[in-house]
Protein backbone atom coordinates (compact mmCIF):
# COMPACT_ATOMS: atom_id res chain seq x y z
CA UNK A 1 0.00 0.00 0.00
CA UNK A 2 1.53 3.29 -1.08
CA UNK A 3 2.34 5.96 1.44
CA UNK A 4 -0.37 8.54 1.06
CA UNK A 5 -0.51 10.75 4.12
CA UNK A 6 -0.17 14.48 3.62
CA UNK A 7 0.22 16.85 6.52
CA UNK A 8 -2.10 19.68 5.58
CA UNK A 9 -1.62 21.58 8.80
CA UNK A 10 1.91 20.79 9.92
CA UNK A 11 3.73 23.66 11.55
CA UNK A 12 6.17 25.37 9.25
CA UNK A 13 9.66 25.79 10.73
CA UNK A 14 10.12 29.37 11.74
CA UNK A 15 13.16 31.10 10.20
CA UNK A 16 15.73 32.14 12.70
CA UNK A 17 15.92 35.89 13.01
CA UNK A 18 19.44 37.10 13.73
CA UNK A 19 19.80 39.25 16.80
CA UNK A 20 20.21 42.95 16.01
CA UNK A 21 23.77 44.04 16.00
CA UNK A 22 24.86 46.11 18.96
CA UNK A 23 25.76 49.70 18.15
CA UNK A 24 29.47 50.38 18.34
CA UNK A 25 30.65 52.07 21.52
CA UNK A 26 30.96 55.82 21.48
CA UNK A 27 34.38 56.92 20.42
CA UNK A 28 34.91 59.27 23.34
CA UNK A 29 37.96 57.62 24.77
CA UNK A 30 36.52 57.92 28.28
CA UNK A 31 35.64 55.11 30.72
CA UNK A 32 32.32 53.27 30.44
CA UNK A 33 29.41 54.84 32.34
CA UNK A 34 28.95 53.78 35.95
CA UNK A 35 25.56 52.32 36.98
CA UNK A 36 23.84 54.31 39.71
CA UNK A 37 20.67 53.57 41.66
CA UNK A 38 17.74 54.75 39.60
CA UNK A 39 19.84 55.05 36.44
CA UNK A 40 19.59 51.47 35.03
CA UNK A 41 21.17 49.46 37.84
CA UNK A 42 19.33 47.86 40.78
CA UNK A 43 16.52 50.39 40.47
CA UNK A 44 15.91 49.47 36.85
CA UNK A 45 15.87 45.78 37.70
CA UNK A 46 13.29 46.45 40.41
CA UNK A 47 11.09 48.24 37.86
CA UNK A 48 11.40 45.25 35.50
CA UNK A 49 10.36 42.85 38.26
CA UNK A 50 7.31 44.98 39.03
CA UNK A 51 6.38 45.08 35.36
CA UNK A 52 6.68 41.29 35.03
CA UNK A 53 4.47 40.81 38.07
CA UNK A 54 1.87 43.16 36.62
CA UNK A 55 1.94 41.32 33.28
CA UNK A 56 1.57 37.97 35.06
CA UNK A 57 -1.40 39.31 37.04
CA UNK A 58 -3.07 40.61 33.87
CA UNK A 59 -2.49 37.28 32.11
CA UNK A 60 -4.05 35.43 35.03
CA UNK A 61 -7.10 37.70 34.95
CA UNK A 62 -7.46 37.19 31.19
CA UNK A 63 -7.26 33.42 31.67
CA UNK A 64 -10.03 33.55 34.27
CA UNK A 65 -12.20 35.59 31.91
CA UNK A 66 -11.59 33.16 29.02
CA UNK A 67 -12.39 30.13 31.15
CA UNK A 68 -15.58 31.77 32.36
CA UNK A 69 -16.58 32.64 28.78
CA UNK A 70 -15.97 29.08 27.61
CA UNK A 71 -17.95 27.68 30.52
CA UNK A 72 -20.90 29.98 29.85
CA UNK A 73 -20.73 29.28 26.11
CA UNK A 74 -20.88 25.53 26.69
CA UNK A 75 -24.50 25.92 27.81
CA UNK A 76 -25.51 27.26 24.42
CA UNK A 77 -25.62 23.95 22.58
CA UNK A 78 -21.92 23.72 21.71
CA UNK A 79 -22.32 25.26 18.21
CA UNK A 80 -21.22 28.55 16.79
CA UNK A 81 -23.54 30.77 14.80
CA UNK A 82 -21.45 30.42 11.65
CA UNK A 83 -21.90 27.09 9.92
CA UNK A 84 -23.03 25.23 13.04
CA UNK A 85 -19.47 24.05 13.76
CA UNK A 86 -18.83 22.90 17.30
CA UNK A 87 -16.60 25.28 19.21
CA UNK A 88 -16.10 23.19 22.34
CA UNK A 89 -12.69 21.68 22.86
CA UNK A 90 -13.39 19.42 25.82
CA UNK A 91 -16.00 16.76 26.42
CA UNK A 92 -18.33 17.40 29.33
CA UNK A 93 -18.14 14.57 31.83
CA UNK A 94 -21.14 12.28 31.83
CA UNK A 95 -21.85 8.85 33.30
CA UNK A 96 -21.24 5.80 31.14
CA UNK A 97 -24.53 4.27 30.03
CA UNK A 98 -25.33 0.57 30.33
CA UNK A 99 -25.30 0.36 26.54
CA UNK A 100 -21.78 1.79 26.40
CA UNK A 101 -20.68 -0.65 29.11
CA UNK A 102 -22.08 -3.52 27.04
CA UNK A 103 -20.14 -2.40 23.98
CA UNK A 104 -16.94 -1.99 25.98
CA UNK A 105 -17.46 -5.45 27.37
CA UNK A 106 -17.91 -6.77 23.83
CA UNK A 107 -14.51 -5.37 22.79
CA UNK A 108 -12.86 -6.94 25.83
CA UNK A 109 -14.59 -10.24 25.16
CA UNK A 110 -13.32 -10.36 21.57
CA UNK A 111 -9.84 -9.27 22.66
CA UNK A 112 -9.75 -12.24 25.02
CA UNK A 113 -9.62 -14.69 22.10
CA UNK A 114 -8.20 -12.73 19.15
CA UNK A 115 -5.90 -9.70 18.76
CA UNK A 116 -7.69 -8.39 15.66
CA UNK A 117 -11.01 -8.09 13.87
CA UNK A 118 -11.78 -7.37 10.23
CA UNK A 119 -15.48 -8.31 10.17
CA UNK A 120 -18.16 -9.99 12.23
CA UNK A 121 -19.31 -13.55 11.89
CA UNK A 122 -22.08 -12.62 9.47
CA UNK A 123 -24.97 -13.52 11.75
CA UNK A 124 -26.26 -9.95 12.04
CA UNK A 125 -27.03 -7.37 9.37
CA UNK A 126 -24.75 -4.82 10.98
CA UNK A 127 -22.20 -2.87 8.95
CA UNK A 128 -19.66 -0.48 10.49
CA UNK A 129 -18.56 2.65 8.65
CA UNK A 130 -15.07 3.67 9.75
CA UNK A 131 -13.06 6.81 8.99
CA UNK A 132 -9.26 7.18 9.13
CA UNK A 133 -6.68 9.96 9.31
CA UNK A 134 -8.74 12.63 11.07
CA UNK A 135 -9.54 14.94 12.48
CA UNK A 136 -9.14 17.43 9.65
CA UNK A 137 -10.80 20.36 7.90
CA UNK A 138 -13.35 18.08 6.20
CA UNK A 139 -14.34 16.18 9.36
CA UNK A 140 -17.18 18.58 10.33
CA UNK A 141 -18.80 18.04 6.92
CA UNK A 142 -18.57 14.27 7.36
CA UNK A 143 -20.15 14.62 10.78
CA UNK A 144 -22.93 16.80 9.37
CA UNK A 145 -23.90 13.98 6.99
CA UNK A 146 -23.79 11.35 9.73
CA UNK A 147 -25.89 13.54 12.01
CA UNK A 148 -28.44 14.20 9.29
CA UNK A 149 -28.94 10.47 8.72
CA UNK A 150 -28.63 9.55 12.43
CA UNK A 151 -25.65 7.27 11.80
CA UNK A 152 -22.95 6.53 14.37
CA UNK A 153 -19.50 5.67 13.04
CA UNK A 154 -16.01 4.82 14.24
CA UNK A 155 -13.19 7.34 13.77
CA UNK A 156 -9.54 6.29 13.95
CA UNK A 157 -7.90 9.51 15.04
CA UNK A 158 -4.31 10.73 14.73
CA UNK A 159 -3.19 12.27 18.02
CA UNK A 160 -1.07 14.97 16.40
CA UNK A 161 -4.05 16.38 14.51
CA UNK A 162 -5.82 17.15 17.78
CA UNK A 163 -3.57 20.20 18.00
CA UNK A 164 -5.63 21.69 15.19
CA UNK A 165 -9.04 20.02 15.13
CA UNK A 166 -9.83 18.81 18.64
CA UNK A 167 -13.31 20.36 18.44
CA UNK A 168 -14.22 17.86 15.71
CA UNK A 169 -13.31 14.94 17.96
CA UNK A 170 -15.31 16.46 20.82
CA UNK A 171 -18.24 16.60 18.43
CA UNK A 172 -17.73 12.95 17.44
CA UNK A 173 -17.78 11.87 21.08
CA UNK A 174 -20.86 13.94 21.85
CA UNK A 175 -22.62 12.42 18.83
CA UNK A 176 -22.02 8.91 20.18
CA UNK A 177 -19.35 8.01 17.65
CA UNK A 178 -16.44 5.84 18.76
CA UNK A 179 -12.85 7.09 18.79
CA UNK A 180 -10.09 4.63 17.94
CA UNK A 181 -6.29 4.89 18.04
CA UNK A 182 -4.54 5.65 14.72
CA UNK A 183 -1.20 6.49 16.40
CA UNK A 184 0.23 9.86 17.31
CA UNK A 185 1.95 10.73 14.00
CA UNK A 186 0.83 8.12 11.42
CA UNK A 187 4.10 6.18 10.91
CA UNK A 188 4.77 2.77 9.36
CA UNK A 189 4.75 0.87 12.66
CA UNK A 190 6.57 -2.17 11.28
CA UNK A 191 9.64 0.07 10.83
CA UNK A 192 9.74 1.18 14.48
CA UNK A 193 11.23 -0.31 17.63
CA UNK A 194 8.98 -1.70 20.34
CA UNK A 195 9.54 1.41 22.45
CA UNK A 196 8.65 3.77 19.63
CA UNK A 197 5.56 1.77 18.71
CA UNK A 198 4.37 1.90 22.29
CA UNK A 199 4.93 5.67 22.43
CA UNK A 200 2.96 6.18 19.20
CA UNK A 201 0.02 4.23 20.62
CA UNK A 202 0.09 5.61 24.15
CA UNK A 203 0.52 9.27 23.21
CA UNK A 204 -2.65 9.19 21.10
CA UNK A 205 -4.57 7.58 23.96
CA UNK A 206 -3.36 10.28 26.35
CA UNK A 207 -4.46 13.08 24.03
CA UNK A 208 -7.94 11.64 23.61
CA UNK A 209 -8.30 11.27 27.38
CA UNK A 210 -7.15 14.88 27.87
CA UNK A 211 -10.17 15.93 25.80
CA UNK A 212 -12.35 14.11 28.31
CA UNK A 213 -13.07 11.28 25.88
CA UNK A 214 -13.15 7.60 26.84
CA UNK A 215 -9.92 5.67 26.56
CA UNK A 216 -9.68 4.14 23.05
CA UNK A 217 -9.99 0.36 22.92
CA UNK A 218 -9.69 -0.04 19.14
CA UNK A 219 -6.62 0.49 16.97
CA UNK A 220 -6.08 0.71 13.23
CA UNK A 221 -2.54 0.54 11.83
CA UNK A 222 -1.56 3.37 9.49
CA UNK A 223 -0.98 2.03 5.98
CA UNK A 224 -1.93 -1.40 7.35
CA UNK A 225 1.65 -1.65 8.67
CA UNK A 226 2.18 -3.87 11.71
CA UNK A 227 4.26 -6.81 12.90
CA UNK A 228 4.54 -9.19 15.84
CA UNK A 229 5.97 -6.36 17.95
CA UNK A 230 2.86 -4.29 17.23
CA UNK A 231 0.60 -7.07 18.50
CA UNK A 232 2.62 -7.34 21.72
CA UNK A 233 2.41 -3.59 22.33
CA UNK A 234 -1.32 -3.61 21.58
CA UNK A 235 -1.78 -6.35 24.15
CA UNK A 236 -0.06 -4.21 26.81
CA UNK A 237 -2.49 -1.36 26.10
CA UNK A 238 -5.56 -3.60 25.72
CA UNK A 239 -6.19 -2.43 22.16
CA UNK A 240 -8.03 -4.53 19.58
CA UNK A 241 -6.55 -4.14 16.10
CA UNK A 242 -9.42 -3.26 13.78
CA UNK A 243 -8.77 -3.95 10.11
CA UNK A 244 -11.40 -3.79 7.38
CA UNK A 245 -13.51 -5.91 5.10
CA UNK A 246 -13.30 -3.43 2.22
CA UNK A 247 -11.25 -0.31 1.47
CA UNK A 248 -13.09 2.11 -0.80
CA UNK A 249 -9.76 3.75 -1.75
CA UNK A 250 -11.52 7.08 -1.40
CA UNK A 251 -8.19 8.65 -0.47
CA UNK A 252 -7.23 8.34 -4.15
CA UNK A 253 -10.28 10.42 -5.12
CA UNK A 254 -11.47 7.99 -7.82
CA UNK A 255 -14.83 9.75 -8.20
CA UNK A 256 -18.02 9.80 -6.16
CA UNK A 257 -19.73 7.03 -8.12
CA UNK A 258 -16.71 4.73 -7.76
CA UNK A 259 -16.55 5.24 -3.99
CA UNK A 260 -20.27 4.49 -3.67
CA UNK A 261 -20.03 1.42 -5.90
CA UNK A 262 -17.11 -0.04 -3.94
CA UNK A 263 -18.88 0.44 -0.62
CA UNK A 264 -22.14 -1.12 -1.79
CA UNK A 265 -20.43 -4.03 -3.57
CA UNK A 266 -18.53 -4.85 -0.37
CA UNK A 267 -21.70 -4.90 1.71
CA UNK A 268 -22.31 -8.12 3.60
CA UNK A 269 -23.38 -8.89 7.16
CA UNK A 270 -20.66 -7.93 9.63
CA UNK A 271 -18.62 -5.88 7.16
CA UNK A 272 -16.28 -3.09 8.24
CA UNK A 273 -15.90 -0.45 5.52
CA UNK A 274 -12.90 1.88 5.37
CA UNK A 275 -13.30 5.55 4.43
CA UNK A 276 -11.30 8.70 5.23
CA UNK A 277 -12.25 12.05 6.71
CA UNK A 278 -8.78 13.63 6.44
CA UNK A 279 -5.32 13.17 4.96
CA UNK A 280 -6.20 15.17 1.85
CA UNK A 281 -9.23 16.61 0.03
CA UNK A 282 -12.35 14.68 1.03
CA UNK A 283 -15.10 16.37 -0.97
CA UNK A 284 -15.73 13.17 -2.95
CA UNK A 285 -16.13 11.17 0.26
CA UNK A 286 -18.57 13.76 1.62
CA UNK A 287 -20.65 13.61 -1.57
CA UNK A 288 -20.56 9.81 -1.63
CA UNK A 289 -21.49 9.31 2.02
CA UNK A 290 -25.27 10.04 1.74
CA UNK A 291 -25.50 7.67 -1.23
CA UNK A 292 -23.63 4.97 0.67
CA UNK A 293 -25.89 5.32 3.69
CA UNK A 294 -29.07 5.23 1.61
CA UNK A 295 -27.80 2.30 -0.46
CA UNK A 296 -26.84 0.19 2.55
CA UNK A 297 -30.11 0.89 4.31
CA UNK A 298 -32.01 -0.02 1.14
CA UNK A 299 -30.26 -3.40 1.34
CA UNK A 300 -31.53 -3.84 4.88
CA UNK A 301 -28.32 -3.12 6.80
CA UNK A 302 -28.00 -1.37 10.15
CA UNK A 303 -25.12 1.10 10.31
CA UNK A 304 -23.35 0.80 13.66
CA UNK A 305 -20.06 1.46 15.41
CA UNK A 306 -17.43 -1.27 15.58
CA UNK A 307 -18.11 -2.00 19.28
CA UNK A 308 -21.83 -2.35 18.52
CA UNK A 309 -20.99 -4.73 15.67
CA UNK A 310 -18.84 -6.79 18.05
CA UNK A 311 -21.69 -6.87 20.54
CA UNK A 312 -24.24 -8.03 17.95
CA UNK A 313 -21.98 -10.12 15.74
CA UNK A 314 -18.59 -11.04 17.27
CA UNK A 315 -16.01 -12.57 14.91
CA UNK A 316 -15.32 -16.31 15.04
CA UNK A 317 -12.42 -17.59 17.12
CA UNK A 318 -9.37 -19.24 15.65
CA UNK A 319 -8.82 -16.92 12.69
CA UNK A 320 -5.20 -16.78 11.48
CA UNK A 321 -3.37 -13.51 11.97
CA UNK A 322 -3.44 -11.62 8.66
CA UNK A 323 -0.15 -10.57 7.04
CA UNK A 324 1.22 -7.07 7.18
CA UNK A 325 -1.09 -5.22 4.81
CA UNK A 326 1.37 -2.49 3.86
CA UNK A 327 3.73 -4.78 1.98
CA UNK A 328 6.76 -3.43 3.84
Amino acid sequence: MARRWSWDFEDEPKPRVPAPARPPPALTGGPPPVERPGDGGAGAREVQVRRRRAVALIAALVLVVVVAAVASGSHGGGKTAAGGAHARTHVASKPVTDHEKDQLGAVRSVLAYTPFVKEGSGKSRDIALTFDDGPGPYTPQVLAVLERFHVKATFFVIGKMLRYFSAAVVREIEDGDVIGDHTQSHPMLAHLTAHDQYEELFEQIARVELLGGPRPTLFRPPYGSFNATTLRELSKLHLLMTLWTADTDDYRQPGVSVIVERALEAARPGAIILLHDAGGPRTQTIEALPLIIKGLRAKGYDLVTVPKLLLDDPPPAGQPIPPNLSGD
